[in-house]
């Protein structure tokens, strides 16, 4: 049974996680740093430390990015053969949400339209998307900024 999926739905999805992986720092992350900082016997370690917590709970309570630098959006879509995306190509809907995260999450634009020229794309865009096809059960990847972290997501939840 072919299942369809509306390249809206996709885009919205991609442009939350872009939004999600700058502003919330995953809990295993969170209770790392925390139990460093606990650990820590230097005086100027600790503080670092409480930097990055006082750091990571403010840009998630204000939804602004823990970090200056937002990467470049790496989307890894596991896509089924029993699905088809209607309205769009993969492509157009992982870009425009890429987009729309960068611009609405108020994430720094720093992809360079042509590497000799540094002229910048204003939008973030093109982003990246692998080709990646898999067994057709519900789910997708999102890599955060840097590669640092991975978010599941099920389309199931929204279509």
């Amino acid at each position: 049974m072919v299942r369809e999926i509306q390249a809206e739905t996709l885009s919205d999805v991609v442009r939350t996680l872009c939004i999600q992986a700058n502003t919330i720092l995953p809990q295993d992350l969170r209770r790392a740093i925390e139990e460093a900082g606990e650990a820590e016997a230097s005086p100027v370690g600790q503080a670092i430390l409480g930097d990055l917590v006082e750091n990571y709970q403010f840009a998630q309570a204000k939804g602004l990015p823990i970090c200056q630098d937002t990467g470049m959006a790496v989307v890894f879509v596991d896509w089924g053969q029993d699905c088809r995306l209607v309205g769009a190509s993969l492509e157009d809907a992982v870009n425009d949400g890429v987009r729309r995260g960068y611009l609405e999450g108020h994430l720094r634009l720093s992809v360079v339209a042509d590497p000799l020229r540094r002229g910048d794309t204003n939008d973030n865009n093109p982003g990246d998307c692998p080709p990646a096809h898999g067994s057709g059960e519900p789910g997708g990847h999102h890599r955060g900024p840097q590669g640092l972290w991975q978010r599941e997501y099920d389309p199931a939840e929204d279509v």
